[in-house]
């Protein structure tokens, strides 16, 4: 994989945020349930969006993409009752697919590449063959499961990946009884189940939120819905942290209503003492004296490397807590984020569930690696916005992963970026 060549730069201008990943997911496994044609747009088709698409379809699903719309037909889903499911390497995919696959009586064999290979899948492993499913294949792909999903009470612990929940909303719709999810510990990324909530709704489902967790009325069906897609504050947060470092940046298409749990970068960014301004759907971030700060990373984890490059060019010391769950992201992204920030001239240690980095206003740059990890990469061309010398990072096209046009937006902002 080729290497990318970051210079210094200063942010400035206007960008607009890229579809939301997350919620494109989401949208397209509602329309797939649907029975009937939807329309999705704006949509882009990054590698991970790409396995969602694929799974649907081989489920009997069929879609298609013309400019950034994309149209789902899924009046022949669960016509096929053996199918294999590959996932790319979107851990999303997979850990929704799973029940949804389930609750339509498929055999189902996952795949997968990359890091997702080893990703667990152990809570399904356990809750799913009492409730009348088979697994078979370890903690881990290839998995095939057999057999058809039963309503009933699923216990699962909130300190697990929100996706295993979401796959769980998903599909409890489609059984024939009422079921129920009961937390066993207090939830974690709380934000991506609400969306998954609200993406639901839009398509006619209903679920209603108990003391304890979730209640599913069972015999639902999803209806047809043309749905528009939120912007993602998750890829917002690489250029508004941009402009807290060095600059001044505007981000477009964000909604400041969004369901996303990490449009709570444009708080923590005033907390490290930026400049920032709200409107309806934007968001401008000036720069400013920063200081250290403490961030709790419970709701918000796929902002922590974002936010560890922000708290590099801040005074004193920034501690983020309850991040533990990174280690098993695309990369362990404590130790990636980490030695991001110190091959670069940083000061960040890694704790057993987070991160403290030692502010010092700027980085000196050199070689980092990109570990396979989009998140990374992306992150150390913010980087280079307060850095004394050009950055390279390996694993360029991993940005591919979650967002295909990232190079491209980022030279529109001032971003210096070369494929090497």
């Amino acid at each position: 994989m080729p290497n990318v060549k970051y210079l210094p730069y200063t942010p400035c201008g206007a960008v607009a945020a890229p579809p939301s990943k997350s919620d494109v997911h989401r949208a397209v496994i509602c329309a797939a349930l649907s029975g009937g044609v939807c329309k999705i747009s704006p949509v882009t088709l990054s590698n991970d969006i790409r396995a969602t698409i694929g799974c649907v379809e081989a489920l009997g699903a069929e879609a298609s993409v013309e400019n950034d719309v994309l149209t789902v037909d899924g009046s022949a889903v669960f016509a096929k009752k053996t199918a294999t499911l590959d996932c790319i390497e979107s851990g999303s995919t997979l850990r929704f697919m799973i029940p949804v696959a389930a609750a339509g009586g498929v055999e189902a064999r996952f795949t997968g590449s990359g890091s997702l290979v080893s990703r667990p899948i152990g809570l399904y492993s356990q809750i799913l063959p009492e409730k009348g499913v088979s697994l078979e294949g370890g903690d881990g792909l290839p998995l095939k499961i057999s057999g058809k999903l039963k309503s009933g009470v699923f216990k699962v612990p909130g300190n697990i990946s929100s996706q295993f929940i979401s796959g769980l909303l998903f599909a409890l719709p489609l059984l024939r009884g009422d079921s129920d999810i009961i937390l066993t510990s207090p939830i974690q990324s709380a934000g991506y189940i609400n969306m998954t909530i609200r993406t639901m709704e839009k398509f006619g489902i209903e679920v209603d939120v108990t003391d304890t967790g979730w209640h599913v009325r069972g015999g639902q069906r999803y209806i047809p819905s043309d749905y528009r897609t939120d912007g993602d504050w998750s890829q917002a947060a690489f250029y508004l942290v941009s402009g807290a470092v060095n600059g001044e940046i505007t981000v477009n298409n964000l909604n400041t209503d969004s369901k996303q749990g990490d449009r709570k970068i444009a708080e923590l960014l005033r907390e490290f003492g930026a400049e920032v301004i709200q409107e309806a759907d934007s968001v401008t971030v000036k720069k400013s004296d920063m200081k250290g700060i403490e961030i709790d990373a419970s709701q918000i984890p796929d902002l922590v490397p974002a936010l560890a490059v922000c708290a590099s060019f801040a005074d004193g010391v920034t501690r983020i807590t309850n991040a533990e769950r990174l280690r098993i992201k695309e990369s362990d992204r404590l130790i990636s984020t980490a030695a991001l920030i110190n091959s670069l001239g940083g000061e960040a240690k890694e704790l057993p569930d987070g991160l403290v980095i030692r502010g010092s206003r700027t980085l000196i740059g050199g070689t980092v690696k990109g570990f396979n990890d989009h998140r990374i990469v992306m992150s150390a061309a913010i980087c280079a916005a307060g850095s004394e010398n050009p950055i390279i990072c390996t694993d360029a096209l991993s940005v591919n992963k979650s967002y295909p046009g990232f190079f491209d937006d980022y030279n529109s902002v001032g971003g210096k970026s070369e494929i090497i």
